[in-house]
């Protein structure tokens, strides 16, 4: 773990490279217990604990003592496994504050499905459930959803984002590259290799293999369609192959980044948290955008 990261993006300093934000006071809580900071559970004969949970509630006694409960206006937002963490412990760090204090909660890249891979299976339930069972995560999860459906369904943010109670917003590649390679198409899916070229490379996709994400794509705006119905919550889901898009400066706010109906990522993120208008952006399916910033990964 490195000792000093850049702070660019959302956590950028400077007005040119973020207009809303550049002058708050920026913290990145830097994050390694493998669970969206939900864990607690000990196995003691393996001498292992996974203190997640414990982690997130003494980093934020810490900050709130610094100052941090003085604020007016607060932002929890997080980007993959941080993205789900920022859903997750969204009403959570809502309580911390005053009902005065404008609270709300932004995941990148966080909207991880509970998809079907390229063979059938269940690559990243299977994954799940294993986290959620190793580090005792139920009961740290929200109850509204635990009592009606499997803890390993509630670590999905399908299951949970339209329960959160306050304001949040989705930002997600529609074709999020790291579900691509990890959850829908990887090597244990694909024994053959058929989709190793495009799990590297979406230019390397055969028209059958652009029908599957085709197909992931909607499965992507079936799981936001009742969540973006609340006036309160925002939603950006680029047609990019793409994953983690706020921390990047090249694709929060540069003059080159993507748009969606000229609207860069910066702008609507600000537009909605400070209720300039409502942000329900969903682009037009792959290949009509032309302004992402698409990862293309080395051969393995």
């Amino acid at each position: 773990m490195e000792k000093q990261i850049a702070f660019t993006g959302i956590l950028s300093n400077k007005a040119q490279e973020n207009p809303d934000f550049f002058n708050w006071n920026r913290v990145k809580l830097r994050y390694c217990d493998g669970a969206s900071f939900t864990g607690d559970s000990e196995n003691k004969a393996a001498g292992l604990q996974f203190r997640g949970q414990r982690i997130w509630l003494a980093a934020m006694d810490d900050l709130m003592s610094k100052g941090m409960r003085h604020a007016h206006q607060a932002l929890l937002s997080g980007c993959s496994a941080g993205g789900l963490a920022s859903i997750l412990h969204c009403d959570e760090f809502r309580d911390f504050f005053p009902r005065t204090t404008r609270v709300k909660c932004l995941s990148d890249a966080g909207l991880f499905l509970d998809a079907v891979d390229v063979s059938g299976g269940h690559t990243l339930r299977n994954l799940y459930s294993g986290v959620v069972g190793l580090q005792g995560v139920q009961n740290n999860l929200p109850r509204i959803c635990t009592n009606h459906l499997d803890p390993t369904s509630c670590f999905f943010p399908q299951n949970i984002i339209r329960q959160v109670r306050t304001p949040l917003f989705i930002l997600n590649a529609a074709y999020d590259s790291w579900q691509i390679q990890s959850s829908l198409a990887p090597p244990s899916a694909d024994p053959h290799g058929h989709w190793h070229d495009c799990r590297l490379n979406h230019a390397k996709c055969s028209a059958s293999q652009i029908r599957f994400l085709q197909g992931f794509r909607n499965q992507v705006l079936k799981a936001v369609r009742g969540f973006s119905m609340s006036k309160q919550n925002g939603l950006f889901i680029n047609s990019c192959f793409a994953h983690c898009q706020t921390e990047r400066q090249d694709t929060w706010f540069a003059d080159d980044s993507p748009v969606v109906g000229n609207k860069a990522i910066a702008i609507a993120v600000g537009d909605w948290y400070f209720d300039r208008s409502g942000i329900k952006i969903v682009d037009c399916p792959y290949p009509c955008d032309k302004t992402c910033h698409n990862l293309v990964f080395q051969r393995a």
